[in-house]
Parts: C-alpha cells; structure tokens; sequence
C-alpha cells in the first residue's frame, strides 16, 4: 500500500518546490496550511486548514498521513514549543514518519541562536517514537543579496566562511528523501553550497554580477546592535540576526558536505550560479 505524503510549507518555497516535483510525478498529498485560500491547486493534492500551535487542527489534518514534510516554522520567541506541539499532533494522528528541515550544526549551545531552536526540536523528534530525517542546511544563498542594506553587509562575521545552501537545492534533496523515506530514517544530510565564502567575497561577487556596488563592513556585536534599531524588531530578534554573523565568525557555517550531490545527482548550486539565474 501506497504511504501517504503531507508537505507542510506549501505557500513557502521550500514547502511549495517539493510539493510541485511530487505532485509532477503523481504522488497524492495531503498539505496542510494555514490559510488555505491562499493555497494554489495542485493535481492530486488535498488541502487542510491547521497552525502547528494548534493540536487538534493538526492532528485532524494529519490523519492518514504516513510520512509527514515538516518545514520549520517562522521565527518566534518560542519556536520550539510551537515545532514541540506540532510533533506530538504527529504522532498522535499516526505519522510514522517525519523528515523535519533543521540546521546545520544544531546543537544546544550553537553560536546562531536558532540553530539551539533546531536541535530541541530534532531531540523532541528523536523521542516521539516516531522515525525522523533532519534536513540541515545551512544559510540560504538566495539570502545573500538581501543582507546588504544600502549597498553595506555589516555585521560581526570577520574573515569567517559561509557554505550557504541554495533553496532549490534544498527543494531537491527534500523531494529525494520523500522518494525513498525508509531509505533515510534515522540520518541527519548535512546541506551546503559547493563552495565556502566570506562575506567580503560575497559583497564582491555581488557587485560584480549585480548592478549593485556591495562592500562588507565588519562590526562589534555594539555595533551591530547599534546599526539594526531602526527596524524596530524585539530583542530576541535581533540577538537571532546578529548571531548570524557570530556563528560565520566562529566558523560554525563554512562546514562542506557533499549530501545534495548525493542526494539529487547534481552539483549544488553556487552563488555565482545563482546570480546568474542558473537552477
């Protein structure tokens, strides 16, 4: 018998690319979204209303489901409780299966603060009696271009390296393990561009491919508290954003796996790819 898919994330990138490339090869799925008017059809896919905060939604939408998709949630003070009250709507509806997108190099005292948002919700998934797959990518490259304000990348990375991950390469290893799920129970895939940069060498690449001039400012974590107030984001906010740059800093991101080529046959995008409009 045929194991039923939900893809969470649907009206997002990551969520919305597996959905298509399944959906293309005539996998039924079930998605479960939070606004499902904004939920464009898709052949052979059933649409459910839910939040992940919402347990009883949840495990309505998840019923019948075998091998669940969970995107991570949009920032929040306590993601973690969110992903923690999804997981368990989970089980309780009888997923068997869940492949969650995590972070590269999660870990309960990780220099980028979310990545401790990461690894809680990875050790919950561990214990939920359920089989589980982390997807780790790291920064998305697509985020790249958007970290320079006024033609400035600031913050506190100094001459750290970054192995940014594109989102479409991220799309195709997620619609990989969903193809064979039995295969990767169990295992955690280290997602990573081909190539580690520092961010000097990207304001470079992206003046030179863009009509942008783009340099790199490196800062103190004052300074970059300072320079990031006019945006009116909470503490922990913040504190999450420059914490970006401290664990580029200290090395935590420029960690190069070759698990996208294994997954989905193909070199992983590189940044100069992407600018270009390769993918």
């Amino acid at each position: 018998m045929e194991q039923r898919i939900a893809v969470t994330g649907y009206t997002g990138t990551v969520g919305g690319g597996v959905a298509r490339i399944l959906a293309g090869e005539g996998v039924p799925l079930v998605l479960p979204v939070r606004a499902p008017e904004r939920a464009r059809p898709l052949p052979g896919a059933e649409v459910r209303r839910t939040t992940y905060a919402d347990v009883g939604a949840s495990v309505k939408a998840l019923e019948g489901v075998d091998i669940l998709l969970m995107v991570s949630a949009a920032e929040e003070a306590d993601r973690v409780a969110t992903h923690r009250a999804f997981i368990d709507a989970a089980a309780e509806a009888g997923v068997q299966h869940v492949v969650y997108t995590s972070f590269l190099g999660a870990a309960p005292d990780a220099a980028f603060l979310l990545g401790r948002d990461h690894w809680h919700t990875e050790e919950h998934l561990r214990s939920s009696g359920m089989a589980w797959t982390f997807l780790r990518d790291n920064l998305y490259l697509d985020a790249v271009p958007g970290l320079a304000e006024n033609g400035v990348i600031r913050g506190p990375a100094g001459t750290g390296r970054l192995s940014a991950v594109a989102q479409a390469d991220v799309v195709r290893a997620g619609a990989a393990v969903l193809r064979a799920p039995g295969e990767h129970a169990g295992k955690a895939h280290d997602l990573t561009g081909p190539e580690a940069f520092t961010l000097a060498e990207a304001a470079a690449t992206l003046s030179e491919l863009t009509p942008h001039t783009v340099r790199f400012e490196n800062q103190t974590h004052e300074e970059a508290v300072a320079s990031r107030a006019e945006h009116g984001a909470p503490d922990w906010q913040v504190e999450a954003w420059i914490s970006t740059y401290t664990a580029i800093a200290r090395g935590e991101m420029d960690r190069m796996s070759d698990d996208v080529e294994r997954l989905t046959g193909r070199q992983p995008l590189g940044l100069r790819d992407l600018l270009s409009g390769e993918g």
